[in-house]
């Protein structure tokens, strides 16, 4: 059963997202999306987990689904819930700030349980150990990795740990400034119980190719959505035997590739940390640029935020171009709102552009399906010639990407300005 899947993303009770994030509405955002299992996230905070008990009942097994005529969430936008096929998976993202090896190590990590029962075991042990779950929806632990996989294993030995996006600078397994080079370095006797890494929105497949030591663990994307019109941004389509936590957690702990159809992925240029740089300065480097600066700044002298693709060709083993038999593919993806904003020569706040992107899930299908499967013709018939033919260009690669550094998200360009000035002003079809 083809099935896709969004695994990381957080609520409205963590810092720096938005207050729309409630179980409802992520329900509605999935379905236009076309995403068939969403994470909860933010398990461990009180309220969020009394929003899950609330809005949540079982369905298959180790996953959940909407309550239909229970109370609403209060921060829901969509009103009362309603009956709807997405089904979440109870996750989090928990933050690991400790020092190992004479250096203090930032590590993000997602956790993936099959049950409140489990969900509630980690929520106690923490609560033990003092740790501030009521601070962020992502909170701090004073936690060693290793000990926090204990944790997980704990309380259900099904559960999953999957270290988040793997290469990010500042949170990372393997980031630059406060990671590891290596899964057994960070977990120790435990590397084992590792079964998959999240490759984060400045990296793709390809990129983690060319380390053989990622050879025995799978790939995944998610979209780290801060907000649900980012949902879905990052993907996994998986070709489940039946929709359930038991099934997933197969493909990742069997490594059953012929499962894993594919990943969703950004442009990973589009990331923010895929070059090396300096924010304050404007200043955005390629790893040959940086080594020619020695780390440093041209303009203020400080030392350089080292990018993802820096990192890489650091710990890599293998050539760029590299590809280990067998291994899922992946389809790189600019969101819809994007790609209709790049069209239509607006900025994605645009109401035109809202509206657009509104009138092709309803006419066509999910967003999913017109980036990747709908005809054209179809999509040209329910928008214009210019979104149509930036949808083509899109699914060719056609398009230029000014990368992103130091925590500034790269920018999509599917039209040169020449082509801009050339077009003609349509009226937009919403028919």
């Amino acid at each position: 059963m083809k099935t896709v899947l969004d695994l990381h993303i957080h609520s409205c009770f963590s810092r720096a997202c938005s207050k729309d994030l409630s179980l409802p509405t992520i329900a509605k955002w999935s379905e236009r999306k076309g995403i068939d299992i969403v994470g909860t996230g933010d398990f461990t905070h009180p309220a969020w987990r009394g929003e899950i008990g609330r809005d949540l009942e079982p369905a298959e097994p180790g996953l959940f689904r909407l309550q239909t005529g229970g109370p609403t969430s209060r921060h829901s936008e969509v009103g009362p819930p309603k009956s709807s096929s997405v089904r979440f998976m109870l996750t989090t993202e928990l933050s690991c700030i400790y020092k190992r090896g004479g250096k203090v190590r930032r590590i993000h990590n997602c956790v993936f349980v099959p049950s409140l029962a489990a969900v509630d075991a980690i929520i106690a042990n923490l609560d033990k150990r003092g740790c501030n779950l009521k601070s962020d929806g992502r909170p701090i632990l004073g936690l060693d990795s290793e000990e926090l996989l204990k944790i997980i294993l704990e309380a259900d030995p099904t559960s999953l740990l999957v270290p988040a996006h793997a290469w990010t600078p500042w949170f990372a397994i393997f980031g630059s400034q406060s990671g590891f080079d290596s899964i057994e370095e960070c977990f120790g006797d435990l590397s084992s119980e590792i079964h998959a890494i999240e490759t984060g929105l400045s990296s793709d497949p390809a990129m983690n190719w060319r380390l053989s030591a990622l050879d025995r663990v799978m790939l995944l994307s998610n979209s780290d959505a801060h907000s649900a019109p980012n949902l879905g941004r990052e993907a996994n389509v998986m070709d489940l035997p039946e929709r359930s936590y038991p099934a997933f957690a197969e493909v990742l702990r069997k490594k059953q590739k012929e499962r894993f159809l594919y990943t969703i992925e950004f442009f990973p240029e589009e990331g923010k940390y895929h070059y090396d740089g300096h924010r304050l300065c404007g200043v955005r480097l390629t790893p040959a640029e940086t080594k020619k600066n020695n780390g440093l700044c041209p303009s203020c002298k400080k030392p350089l935020t080292i990018g993802v693709m820096h990192r890489v060709d650091a710990l890599a083993d293998r050539p760029d171009g590299f590809r280990p038999t067998g291994a899922p593919d992946y389809r790189r993806l600019v969101p819809l709102m994007e790609v209709v904003a790049d069209a239509l020569g607006k900025t994605k706040a645009a109401k035109v552009v809202s509206e657009m992107t509104k009138h092709l899930v309803e006419k066509v299908g999910s967003e999913f399906h017109i980036l990747l499967d709908a005809s054209v013709k179809e999509i040209e018939a329910h928008s214009t010639p210019e979104v149509a033919e930036a949808i083509r260009r899109m699914r060719e690669g056609k398009l230029t990407v000014l990368p992103g550094y130091d925590g500034e998200y790269g920018t999509v360009k599917i039209f040169t300005d020449e082509e801009r000035k050339g077009m003609k002003p349509r009226q937009n079809r919403l028919v």
